[in-house]
Parts: C-alpha cells; sequence; structure tokens
C-alpha cells in the first residue's frame, strides 16, 4: 500500500491510502478527492487529473507517457515543471508519501 497526499487550492492535504498497480487517478477517484475527474477513465485524451507533483518528488516518477505532455497543454490550470497527468502515474509502494498538489 502507499500513502498519496493530495495537497488542496484551500490548503487542505487530503490523504489516500492506494493500492500498487492502480493510477493515482483511479486512488483519487475512489476517494472523492475534490478536483481530479478522471473524464476519461485514464485513456489519456482528457486533463481532468491534472495534478503538480511536489518538486522532491518529480524526479522519482517514471518519464512523461507518449503524448502526456501534448495533454497537458489542454489542462484547465496551466501546466508547470511538475504537472503530470495522475492517471499515467502508477502507485508502486516507492511512491509511499508522494505529495500532489490538485490546481484550482
Amino acid at each position: 500500500m502507499a500513502r498519496l497526499v493530495f495537497r488542496q487550492a484551500d490548503g487542505r492535504a487530503v490523504e489516500v491510502v492506494a493500492k500498487p498497480g492502480m493510477s493515482v487517478m483511479e486512488a483519487a477517484v475512489q476517494a472523492g478527492v475534490e478536483g481530479i475527474i478522471g473524464e476519461c477513465g485514464g485513456s489519456l485524451s482528457c486533463a481532468t487529473c491534472h495534478v503538480h507533483v511536489d518538486p522532491a518528488w518529480f524526479p522519482r516518477l517514471p518519464a512523461y507517457a507518449p503524448h502526456e505532455e501534448d495533454m497537458l497543454d489542454m489542462a484547465m490550470a496551466p501546466p508547470t515543471a511538475q504537472s503530470r497527468l495522475a492517471c499515467q502515474i502508477e502507485v508502486t509502494e516507492a511512491l509511499d508519501g508522494l505529495i500532489l498538489v490538485v490546481p484550482a
């Protein structure tokens, strides 16, 4: 299991326990994390699971999926250097404590 921390725009931190193998987006949607919609179900055809990864964690994530950076340009909030689509981040035990910021 891995603990994921989603920081909301209002400063609240929402902790979610996720099973390895699921996506960060799936864990967020199942837990009802505000701001993570996952409209396309993880098929990389929307950007409704856009998150900003804490800078300390960003280098620990796998490389962008093909077309992920292009899809980030479609996000409602402007992407940053630490932007990712939560559907493209697979939960592993190594990500225990991962901090993600949900854009306003």
